[in-house]
């Protein structure tokens, strides 16, 4: 059994069972991935995929329980490496941030920037999408943080720290009809259901706060554009496409000048951004650094004792006594 052959199974698994795709990847051929993938099921005695014909269809029980332990396996190495370049050099290496277009936009320059003259020789990737690939990248390795607020269901395979609380806002023209009605009393949900709305991707937030705040009401709201973008759900509101629903942080005074914004956390409540990373990582003190310029009370010493414990549940309970900041 080589560390090559757990790489590749791991690898095709992460392409969908693409040999092809894997190849491309590791800059490799299809052939030898395979020949090592065939080497390793005959050493083991078992099948790790199934197949039809020379196609792979899916991953076989025992398949998917060695893959696992190979990712656990190729971790271990990458912290061994980890140590090492500590001890050798301690302000060099790479940074891997995977997360959503809001935070990327308004929670995150600040921090970057600083961090960036802090480790000059530390190489920082930047990396959006959904939740679920957001959690994904993390899990496969190749992002080396998570920094998300809702689907906390993708990330059960990573240690999740809470950051802090944000609102949201409905935002509006200002001739739009709510633009009148929040001078003179709180919006309800029946007052933002009865416009069609332009907000985040429902199912980029798979059951989001927002969206279980209107099936509690009992209202089906009328969303008419969906982006991940809150810059992309700004145009559209300027558009007179609907009303906007978005978060409270992506709001600039001075550029949404033109804009209405309405502060409805009495209706949705505070959502909370957390960030995370795969069980066993070993973090380097510049990761910890970053952790901590991105959240003040995500000290070294509080983000090891996170890390000791065994489930998500005793990592809440570590927390529940700290007050987070709210944006």
């Amino acid at each position: 059994m080589k560390l090559q052959q757990l790489r590749y199974i791991v690898e095709v698994n992460n392409n969908n069972l693409n040999v092809s795709a894997t190849a491309d990847s590791l800059f490799t051929s299809q052939p030898g991935i395979s020949k090592q993938v065939r080497m390793l099921e005959d050493e083991l005695g078992i099948q790790i995929f199934g197949r039809s014909g020379k196609h792979l269809t899916h991953v076989t029980k025992p398949g998917q329980d060695i893959i696992n332990i190979a990712n656990d396996i190729l971790s271990k190495v990458e912290g061994i490496k980890a140590v090492a370049y500590e001890h050798t050099k301690p302000d060099q290496g790479a940074l891997n941030i995977a997360t959503t277009h809001t935070q990327a936009r308004y929670a995150l320059p600040k921090v970057i920037s600083k961090f960036i003259k802090h480790y000059p020789k530390v190489s920082l990737h930047m990396h959006q999408g959904t939740p679920a690939q957001i959690s994904e990248m993390a899990i496969k390795g190749e992002a080396d943080f998570a920094i998300a607020t809702e689907s906390m269901h993708y990330y059960d395979d990573l240690i999740m720290l809470p950051c802090y609380h944000w609102g949201r806002s409905v935002v509006v023209n200002p001739d739009h009809p709510l633009a009148q009605t929040a001078k003179s009393r709180a919006l309800t949900m029946e007052d933002i259901a009865s416009y069609p709305l332009v907000t985040y991707v429902f199912g980029f937030q798979n059951k989001s706060d927002l969206e279980v705040a209107f099936n509690n009401a009992g209202l089906d709201p009328n969303v008419v554009f969906t982006a991940t973008s809150a810059d992309v759900l700004k145009t559209y509101v300027r558009l007179g496409l609907g009303v906007g629903v978005l978060a409270s942080m992506a709001i600039d005074e001075e550029v949404d000048k033109d804009l209405v914004a309405i502060d409805v956390n009495h209706l949705f409540g505070y959502a909370t951004t957390k960030i995370g990373f795969r069980k066993g990582t070993f973090l380097r003190s510049y990761m910890y650094d970053f952790i901590e310029e991105f959240a003040p009370h995500l000290t070294k010493n509080l983000v090891s004792q996170a890390t000791s414990l065994k489930d998500h549940e005793q990592v809440n309970k570590l927390f529940e006594n700290i007050e987070l900041p709210i944006r």
